[in-house]
């Protein structure tokens, strides 16, 4: 094989058809570029829904991987390994807490968070056995076990999928009235994205957060942060909660926290939320192996410099003044975001999102479509200001 329709043709008669990539096959990449099969250079504007917050082949990543490499990669939770106690104890630190349970995924991270908010609801809250209530937002993006989409508004992820985990109640975003009136005695966590990445980068209104955090200590709830898209850099700040001054009970981390390199994720929150699990509990063969840990223990320590998030703030800036002119042309109808991270509705005269999504392939750049009419603009937040202006560039040009 050796063109981009060949490779796709290859790809489709033998893979279950669960996404609908753009078709381009991308063969290398480094710093906020792609290069396909066929030669072509591309900027890469979603950076893998921001689990490549630091770009293509980072240097100081791929040498922390290396390295491991040639030590050992797996010893499976049975042993100890040497990298382990240095990933928890400088994981914790960066979100200020004292515990952290590694697993891979995001969606792991979050099905540990729930088992976390049920097990501390019985075993410390006091609620009865089988009565444990979990608050959602809707349009809410978690993942997608049978257990998540259980608590999905999305018909593309929920449907034929039942029968449906029960133990959650879905609430709208950003409305803290109809969040109070949720919460009973049997409630043991609010589960929030402090910025809803798949429904389109929507920012929750002002206090929004802070009222979450003052609702949960009063009613003696957790508030759990699905921080997996919007932590970790990606907003101007480590996480997106600190946008508002809050500091939830249980962070939920994952995508760059690997660092683009290997899938890492963890649930991190003090002792006496993590502390309920007991021996044989919980677990996961590849949760916290030794290459995850030093690939992330190099992201945990790139972070704790605070380039990467004044990066973020600064570019970001620039990134919202240019495309809220472009809501002014009155081809895109709303901007939302925050730091390196925007969501577009295009207006539907201009195309769709997947139509607007291929336009812009074809000059070279990389965005993802969601819900019809919106774009996600999401950078490597290594990306020059040069190299953003000339995606930005592209973007007035498809629009215009």
């Amino acid at each position: 094989m050796s063109t981009t329709e060949e490779f796709i043709t290859s790809a489709e008669a033998h893979s279950a058809h669960n996404y609908h990539p753009l078709p381009i096959v991308v063969a290398s990449a480094e710093g906020a570029w792609m290069t396909d099969i066929e030669g072509r250079r591309y900027l890469d504007m979603l950076a893998g829904y921001s689990a490549l917050n630091f770009g293509h082949g980072n240097r100081r990543l791929i040498d922390a991987a290396k390295a491991q490499l040639e030590r050992v990669t797996l010893t499976s939770r049975a042993f100890h390994h040497d990298r382990f106690a240095d990933f928890c104890t400088r994981l914790a630190e960066l979100c200020g807490k004292e515990m952290v349970l590694p697993m891979n995924t995001g969606a792991e991270a979050v099905e540990t968070a729930v088992k976390t908010a049920r097990k501390w609801g019985y075993q410390v809250k006091g609620v009865p056995d089988g009565r444990a209530k979990i608050v959602v937002a809707r349009d809410n993006f978690h993942g997608r076990t049978t257990t998540i989409v259980s608590f999905s508004t999305d018909p593309e992820a929920r449907a034929d999928y039942g029968p449906y985990t029960p133990g959650f109640e879905i609430v709208p975003y950003g409305d803290l009235t109809a969040l109070r009136a949720a919460v009973t005695e049997n409630t043991v966590a609010v589960l929030l994205e402090p910025i809803q990445g798949e429904a389109g980068v929507l920012v929750p209104p002002a206090g929004y957060l802070q009222g979450v955090r003052e609702l949960t200590k009063e009613r003696n709830v957790l508030f759990m942060a699905d921080e997996i898209q919007s932590g970790l850099g990606r907003t101007g700040r480590t996480f997106a909660c600190e946008h508002e001054g809050v500091v939830p009970d249980v962070y939920i981390l994952g995508k760059a926290l690997g660092g683009g390199v290997v899938p890492v994720s963890a649930v991190v929150a003090d002792a006496d939320v993590l502390g309920v699990f007991k021996p044989g509990e919980h677990g996961s063969t590849f949760g916290g192996n030794p290459l995850a840990c030093a690939v992330a223990l190099e992201v945990v320590d790139m972070l704790s410099s605070g380039e990467f998030q004044q990066r973020a703030t600064e570019l970001g800036e620039h990134l919202h003044a240019e495309l809220g002119l472009l809501a002014g042309t009155g081809a895109v109808t709303q901007v939302r975001g925050r730091g390196l991270w925007a969501g577009l509705d295009i207006e539907p005269s201009h195309g769709t999102g997947r139509e607007i999504s291929e336009k812009l392939m074809d000059r070279g750049v990389l965005v993802k479509d969601t819900h019809g009419s919106t774009i996600r603009i999401a950078p490597p937040l290594v990306i020059s200001k040069e190299d953003l202006d000339w995606g930005l560039d592209q973007l007035r040009g498809v629009l215009a």
